[in-house]
């Protein structure tokens, strides 16, 4: 009787650990940074530009995944606080494109509140699951594409090491301990850099380390990036741009939406 009786409870229990999973999904969802513009106009202004300022997706493609080819980074699912910092920062020219030279024009182009809602919009564009080529694996760029294109491609495993440990012989500090797991993000200051285009990622990071691109808080990836060598960066760049958000046996992460 006393076995039955501890089983019973204990199958009380697991019910109602797995009732409250989705509620603390859903709180932790909560805290990933929205915005509160207009998701109609955000969507407009991505899809069909507006005045002299081309449609986003002419460069970031249809979908906000960015493009390997052109450069040019993932936006879409990106936390709306650091979506409108970018913008706001290229309207300043406190960041400079140096990848398609119009990002600052565009900023310009656009009123405060487009470039909130054009944020907003594009933080609206997070769903549940990792992104995908179009071969199943995981993340939007292919690794083994780029390397037939002749583009230097890093080795995951190394970058692993390095998104999770550092290089402690070069006093690289773990890209999780800023950037979350797998690099998944961590607002409102630190960016998703978790399946972000390849190319996108290793030109960012050799920018900090050269000091043409200075926008980050108080110099803190400036400081990461010049002690990287550029197979360092290579490394980094192939694990995260490829890295899953979902640990094994794990079906969400703490930032899913509700749906």
């Amino acid at each position: 009787m006393r076995r039955i009786i501890i089983s019973a409870a204990a199958v009380l229990m697991a019910g109602f650990v797995t009732a409250m999973v989705p509620t603390v999904v859903m709180a932790a969802a909560a805290a990933w940074p929205k915005g509160d513009g207009d998701l109609n106009n955000g969507k407009k202004i991505f899809t069909e530009g507006k005045g002299t300022v081309p449609a986003c997706n002419s460069c970031h493609g249809p979908e906000g995944l960015g493009d390997d080819n052109m450069g040019t980074p993932r936006i879409a699912g990106q936390f709306y606080t650091f979506l409108h910092k970018q913008l706001e920062d290229y309207a300043s020219d406190k960041r400079t494109d140096t990848t398609m030279f119009i990002m600052n024009a565009n900023a310009k182009g656009l009123t405060e509140q487009d470039r909130k809602d054009v944020a907003t919009y594009l933080a609206s564009l997070r769903k549940k699951g990792d992104i995908k080529t179009a071969s199943g694996k995981i993340g939007p760029s292919d690794l083994e594409e780029l390397k037939a294109a002749g583009i230097a491609v890093g080795l995951p495993h190394k970058g692993k090491s390095l998104v999770y440990w550092g290089g402690n012989d070069k006093g690289i500090p773990a890209c999780y301990s800023c950037h979350g797991f797998n690099g998944m993000g961590a607002p409102p200051i630190f960016p998703m850099i978790g399946q972000q285009r390849y190319v996108y990622l290793v030109n960012q990071l050799k920018k900090w380390r050269d000091g043409s691109r200075a926008n980050d808080t108080k110099g803190a990836m400036q400081a990461v990036a010049r002690k990287m060598s550029d197979e360092d960066i290579n490394n980094a760049a192939a694990y995260l741009a490829t890295t899953s958000f979902y640990s094994d046996g794990n079906l969400h992460t703490a930032y899913d939406p509700a749906h």
